[in-house]
């Protein structure tokens, strides 16, 4: 019932993200018919007119419509109109259609969610609903009674209690001999010869012994409480020990060398080795390819690169810092965006590497932190990228890094110089909001040139890189973005 608990909190998150993108494509979507319609009655009237900011232009005789990597020309009013206007208004409002059944759709299960009871049935939904829909269980009930018990009863999980000799009232292992003894609930006595455990015999004995040599004055207080748990498989049986194990003390959590900061993306973990003062010492990438393979193959893929990088810190003894991401929204709030980004976010497996990475870190005795991820990309890619000759997710986990030392990231001042007054006085994560959007069109190679050392003169972004540098339509979009006035 917790794990349904959580898991009714994430998909009521979800569906609120996928209400908000098709609501966002249905405002687009119906803009765009807006701005075709105007388009249509200019002609109807005999008059065309566009408007200046749509890719539909009159160029002397001809009507052109320019897209991103070609631009379709039509020699007269009459192909413009009927051969391109009719057939876009026709395909958007159809598009339209579809977008607002999904969003009554998805504002109906939105509903149930919240309404819903949760439940849990034992032995599995779709092995229960499988009795009415499944040739095989329709014609013989019977069966699906066999099957639906194996699958219901096939588990055991008996609790352990500090108090019992052997850390539990109903199992007995005794160490020396390796035996478990226990009593069903029909009576009938079980016993189970020459049981080891191929991982963490050696803790098993330890624990259970030291249960036994415990004397009862102090087992409620300092007992070790055993659980077993019983898996039934048909041709085998699989018995598992659950025990408390203590942490470790040699755990390392200081950072009085500096940290390694890691910053995970879809097919490489980007690294940055820094000292105490927050200077960047070394930096370097884990390269793995997981289009393709299958979750299992992944999981292995992303294991062997947690050793890889688990091992790096262990060897520097440093603790790693990574980002304290929530994937679950991105992957859902951008379903009509740009499709190969939507297929990487996809396969970024963020859980299973931050998983990997922690299991191998404990095991290695080497302590993970986490830090807010608020503009550690734009930070690294405007402020460190060039100066420290690395790529942008390099950067980026040099900036985590950094902050997990409590750095924090001001603005260079000729960045300061540009904000306009009504941010100067904020926080600098605000101020990097703001020069971000101001540079999100400016392709990330581009950045490799900017020039923070020379101070701006006249307050442009466009100042902010040589003469000729930039492509001239972005270019004379960072031109307009003044921000304040020179002072006289």
């Amino acid at each position: 019932m917790t794990s349904q608990s959580e898991l009714k909190k994430m998909y009521i998150s979800t569906k609120e993200e996928q209400i908000k993108s098709v609501k966002k494509k249905i405002k687009t979507t119906k803009g765009r018919v807006t701005t075709l319609t105007k388009i249509k009655r200019s002609f109807i009237k005999g008059k065309p007119s566009f408007n200046k900011t749509s890719r539909e232009q009159q160029k002397g005789s001809f009507f052109v419509v320019q897209f991103k990597k070609k631009t379709d020309i039509y020699y007269h009013s009459y192909q413009f109109e009927h051969h391109y206007l009719d057939i876009q208004l026709k395909a958007l409002k159809n598009r339209l259609g579809r977008l607002e059944f999904r969003l009554d759709r998805l504002q109906k299960q939105l509903k149930t969610l919240r309404n819903q009871t949760k439940s849990v049935v034992f032995g599995g939904e779709k092995l229960f609903k499988g009795q009415h829909t499944l040739y095989h269980y329709r014609n013989n009930h019977r069966l699906w009674k066999e099957d639906w018990k194996h699958s219901r009863y096939n588990k055991m999980t008996i609790s352990g209690r500090k108090d019992a000799k052997y850390g539990n009232f109903v199992f007995s292992y005794v160490s020396e001999t390796k035996n478990l003894h226990f009593t069903t609930l029909n009576g009938v006595t079980v016993d189970i010869p020459n049981l080891a455990f191929p991982y963490g015999q050696e803790n098993v004995e330890k624990a259970i012994q030291t249960q036994v040599d415990m004397p009862a004055y102090l087992k409620k207080k300092h007992g070790n409480a055993a659980a077993w748990s019983v898996e039934d498989h048909g041709d085998y049986y699989i018995f598992k020990s659950i025990i408390d194990l203590p942490e470790e003390e040699s755990v390392n959590d200081s950072k009085s060398d500096g940290v390694v900061g890691v910053d995970l993306n879809v097919d490489h973990i980007a690294w940055s080795n820094i000292n105490v003062k927050g200077q960047l010492i070394k930096s370097g990438v884990f390269e793995f390819d997981l289009e393709g393979k299958s979750s299992g193959q992944a999981t292995k893929i992303i294991e062997a690169e947690a050793i890889r990088l688990v091992d790096l810190a262990s060897k520097l003894t440093k603790p790693l810092v990574i980002e304290k991401l929530n994937t679950t929204k991105s992957k859902s709030s951008n379903p009509y965006g740009n499709k190969r980004a939507n297929k990487k976010m996809s396969m970024f497996a963020y859980r299973k590497l931050i998983s990997a990475i922690k299991n191998r870190a404990h095991k290695m005795s080497v302590t993970v932190f986490e830090v807010n991820p608020a503009y550690t990309s734009q930070i690294g890619k405007i402020k460190y990228m060039k100066r420290l000759g690395i790529s942008i997710h390099q950067a980026a986990s040099y900036v985590i890094a950094r902050r997990a030392m409590g750095f924090q990231e001001k603005l260079p001042p000729v960045l300061h110089s540009l904000l306009p007054e009504k941010i100067v006085g904020l926080h600098h994560w605000t101020q990097w909001k703001w020069i971000s959007s101001c540079l999100s069109d400016v392709h990330t190679h581009y950045l490799y040139q900017i020039e923070l050392s020379i101070p701006s003169k006249h307050y442009l972004m466009s100042n902010l890189f040589p003469p000729g540098a930039l492509p001239n339509l972005v270019a004379k979009g960072l031109s307009k973005k003044e921000s304040r006035k020179p002072i006289a």
